[in-house]
């Protein structure tokens, strides 16, 4: 193990005994709350029935994740070329990005047939203004010089784009890519939540649901855990690409300490 991971698994694995031991010794009940070992016990058991809406949640997830990379990166590839276009549509996205989710769901499930694609669409226009508003700022944070450097060699569009603004850009871009990993999944979940999806074809919030509506709080942590267990799974993923792109020539990687 390497040892950036040793007081991190200490500290996590002291919550869980302390955990326990609480539950144990005032011996709180089962359905209020659950010893980490019965958590444990229950996911064991109900994995199979889990597993399935595990990956409806991913799908969900990673699917808003990838529509809120290309349509972020893309508007700002054309926002960083164009100042009057940016002007014109970067309010709507900020009203997209203020508009709280749980209000809007409501009317996206009424007008969308399909509640798979509700779903993903909810989950997209939470990820999606993080990409877009830490790209624009990435593509502008090119220096004069180099600009400078480009005109004179009368390089196009493309070519500044290219060569100059999205290496530029890149750090914010995963910056914000971050942000939206960890946005999506609670966009997703969220959704699913106000739509109180029955059936076969739903994630991991509605089994939270069933469970507490029959009293069932150990498979509500058991699913709980399994979305904790998401959240930090892309949080690595994200983190590891940035230190694979950006650790041998970016500073907010390469000065990191040991």
């Amino acid at each position: 193990m390497s040892r950036s991971w040793i007081w991190p698994t200490l500290v996590l694995g002291g919550l869980l005994l302390g955990w326990e031991l609480l539950v144990r010794l005032a011996q709180i009940p089962a359905y209020t709350l659950p010893a980490p070992s019965l958590v444990a016990t229950t996911l064991h058991a109900n994995f199979g029935s889990l597993a399935g809406s595990w990956w409806y949640t991913l799908k969900i997830t990673f699917g808003a994740l990838a529509l809120a990379c290309m349509g972020g990166v893309l508007i700002a590839s054309v926002f960083a070329l164009s100042r009057p276009l940016e002007r014109a549509l970067f309010p709507v996205a900020v009203v997209l990005q203020v508009t709280p989710i749980v209000a809007v769901a409501p009317l996206i499930l009424i007008y969308v047939e399909s509640t798979t694609a509700a779903l993903l669409l909810c989950a997209w226009i939470v990820a999606f203004f993080p990409i877009l508003s830490n790209t624009v700022i990435g593509l502008r944070a090119a220096e004069n010089n180099l600009r400078d450097l480009f005109r004179l060699y009368r390089a196009t569009r493309w070519q500044r784009l290219r060569l100059l603004l999205a290496p530029t850009a890149l750090p914010y871009f995963i910056a914000g890519l971050k942000i939206s990993g960890g946005l999506s999944l609670i966009g997703a979940v969220t959704a699913e939540m106000v739509a109180g999806a029955a059936g076969r074809e739903t994630g991991l919030a509605s089994r939270i649901l069933e469970a507490s509506f029959r009293t069932e709080t150990p498979k509500m942590f058991a699913a709980l855990t399994l979305l904790v267990a998401t959240g930090v799974l892309i949080f690595w993923l994200f983190n590891s690409l940035s230190r694979h792109l950006l650790g041998r020539w970016h500073a907010s990687e390469s000065a990191r300490p040991d």
